[in-house]
């Protein structure tokens, strides 16, 4: 499957905001945003045009794919999944993102990033209901539990990732056992706990085109 490889604090510049893709990197003095709050490349400290509406748009889309770690053709299949469900097509969107493995994974604290989560999934470390799963874009289902193999919970990036989700805000869709290293997908994710500033309105006036 394709998948970007490239530098990532980049992105944060570009979007201009945190992004939080580097795990620990985001919070030391190490950060590339922090150091440089300007998009990348020679104009970047030039005065920025005037976004037009699509601009506007598509820098959203955007956004959203990289928080997520997304291609194109996979985020427009999600997209095209929320269009068919039942219900506001923008929180739909945003329940399938939040119900994907990785990023579950890193929602319950076993890992510094989603980047970090998919790779933890790809190489086997993390189990749904006592199954090896290594799909990172494998859906969850209420009920699910997911769980870290044993000898993934012997990494030390896992628990340092452990320790220091310990003041992340938990979501009420999922029930996490710090002890067992595992963590239950209760229910549908709620929108309206997730605080990063996306405005998906924003993306579905650009599919909608």
């Amino acid at each position: 499957m394709a998948r970007y490889n490239g530098p990532v604090c980049r992105f944060c510049r570009r979007e201009g905001l945190k992004l939080f893709l580097k795990a620990e990197r985001c919070f030391t003095d190490k950060c590339s945003y922090e150091r440089n709050q300007y998009p990348p490349g020679q104009h970047g400290q030039a005065r920025r045009p005037r976004v037009s509406e699509y601009g506007l748009q598509l820098r959203e889309k955007q956004k959203v794919k990289r928080i997520y770690g997304l291609l194109e053709k996979q985020f427009r299949a999600y997209y095209t999944e929320a269009v068919r469900r039942k219900g506001d097509t923008g929180e739909n969107l945003m329940a399938l993102l939040e119900s994907r493995l990785d990023n579950t994974a890193f929602r319950l604290g076993f890992a510094g990033s989603r980047a970090q989560a998919r790779q933890m999934v790809r190489h086997g470390h993390v189990l749904v209901n006592d199954k090896r799963v290594n799909i990172a874009s494998y859906s969850l289902r209420a009920g699910d539990v997911l769980s870290v193999r044993e000898k993934g919970q012997k990494l030390q990036f896992v628990q340092d990732a452990l320790e220091r989700a310990i003041n992340r805000p938990q979501m009420t869709w999922l029930e996490l056992d710090r002890d067992k290293f595992s963590g239950t997908f209760t229910s549908t994710p709620v929108r309206a706990e997730l605080t990063l500033p996306i405005q998906e309105h924003l993306i579905i006036e650009l599919y909608s085109r």
